[in-house]
């Protein structure tokens, strides 16, 4: 059978039948709170912290090989200045000790240049190493945050997901019943209510869902269930109309 081949009887059923469904679901998702949205945030946050931390390892890496880099300009300079020494003590003339006297100075300018740079970047490595224990510090505490966090979650989620999961199944045969216009417009009207609720019934002459009076001949044509009719004052479909209870005196 088509969709379009079921009565608008069995389209509000199935329709209230849904919402009676999502409902539920709303209820469950209440009971969890925040804590679904909150774990996948402190997880986000902890990614965040991981990464940055091996940003600092990788600077620190880097930093370290241009220290070993200095430390091996130093030992070039001063293998360079003892070779040059050596050689002063077996010059010709004064203008070829000269010669070799500067190149000692340019060598040994060499090494003074190069431990102000192994000192800025020990500086630089002090600097990272205290980042890396603040951001390390931080991770654990969002750890441990996580831990609880999920702990919660996990006993919600043990007394419910069961019953979630069954939920979610009935709601998914439900709407296969709704043609998809119908289906897109409840959609959106539970999207936009504050309760949750698209579809309701008439209680004690008013809307189930923002409580506004419901003229009498309206609601026999909503008993009838001849054509899908919204409420005049919050566009929720009005399913049914609920008689009311017989008092025995």
């Amino acid at each position: 059978m088509q969709k379009s081949d079921i009565s608008v009887s069995d389209k509000l059923t199935a329709m209230l039948k849904l919402q009676q469904l999502d409902s539920k679901i709303d209820q469950i998702a209440k009971l969890k709170g925040d804590l679904p949205q909150e774990v996948r945030d402190i997880e986000d946050d902890g990614t965040g912290l991981k990464t940055r931390l091996k940003k600092f390892e990788e600077e620190i890496k880097f930093i370290q090989g241009e220290i070993t880099g200095k430390k091996q300009v130093i030992k070039n300079a001063g293998e360079l200045i003892k070779k040059y020494k050596q050689q002063q003590n077996n010059v010709k003339n004064n203008r070829e000790f000269e010669a070799l006297g500067k190149e000692i100075e340019l060598q040994t300018l060499e090494i003074q240049a190069a431990e102000r740079r192994i000192k800025d970047y020990s500086t630089q490595v002090e600097l990272k190493e205290s980042e890396i224990k603040e951001t390390q510090t931080k991770l654990d505490d969002l750890e441990n945050n996580l831990k609880v966090k999920k702990s919660e979650l996990e006993v919600i989620s043990a007394e419910f997901d069961e019953e979630e999961k069954k939920l979610l199944q009935n709601a998914e045969k439900a709407s296969k019943i709704v043609e998809e216009r119908l289906l897109t417009a409840y959609k959106k009207i539970r999207k936009n209510a504050r309760n949750g609720l698209a579809i309701v019934t008439v209680r004690r002459n008013a809307c189930g869902g923002c409580f506004a009076q419901v003229p009498p001949q309206r609601q026999v044509e909503i008993r009838a269930k001849k054509s899908i009719i919204v409420c005049e004052n919050c566009g929720r479909i009005l399913a049914d109309v609920e008689m009311p209870e017989v008092v025995v005196v």
